[in-house]
């Protein structure tokens, strides 16, 4: 995993992160001056170290860029809780540690999370018959109201 982000490098990802699309230097400094003072040219010097690092991909557009992330911010945070997590000499005691930290919104997000990686396989081999699959369904929802989708938030 690439080492975390920097201060700056950081608030220019949230940016780009947020928007969801292509952006320019001129549209994240815009931003950005709204909270700081900063250059045009350091943010520029930002999004290009951005890129040389594989955080954004960039698209001429004439004498300019624009730039799109790469991956997700929630990649960003697994990516940092993995490599932290690996440091550890007793895995066990750190997640004991790390879920004690949590507060109880953080520990609703992990159960549901723990649910939806929990869910059977969908392809056609763990399937079963329709009515095996039925029985199945009746049963999750009979334990745990509300729809997969509904826990899953989608």
């Amino acid at each position: 995993m690439p080492r975390p982000l920097g201060e700056l490098e950081d608030a220019v990802m949230t940016r780009v992160w947020k928007w969801n699309r292509p952006v320019t230097v001129r549209e994240v400094l815009e931003d950005l001056q709204k909270e700081r003072s900063i250059a045009y040219t350091t943010v520029m010097t930002v999004l290009d170290n951005l890129h040389q690092k594989g955080w954004v991909r960039r698209e001429a557009e004439g004498r300019a860029y624009r730039y799109e992330a790469v991956s997700t911010r929630a990649a960003y945070a697994a990516a940092l809780m993995n490599e932290a997590w690996s440091q550890s000499d007793n895995a066990a005691a750190a997640l004991v540690a790390f879920f004690g930290m949590m507060s109880e919104e953080q520990r609703q997000a992990l159960t549901d999370a723990v649910r939806i990686v929990q869910l059977p396989e969908t392809s056609d081999e763990n399937r079963g018959s329709d009515e095996n699959r039925g029985s199945a369904e009746k049963r999750d929802s009979d334990e745990n109201p509300g729809s997969t989708e509904d826990r899953a938030g989608r």
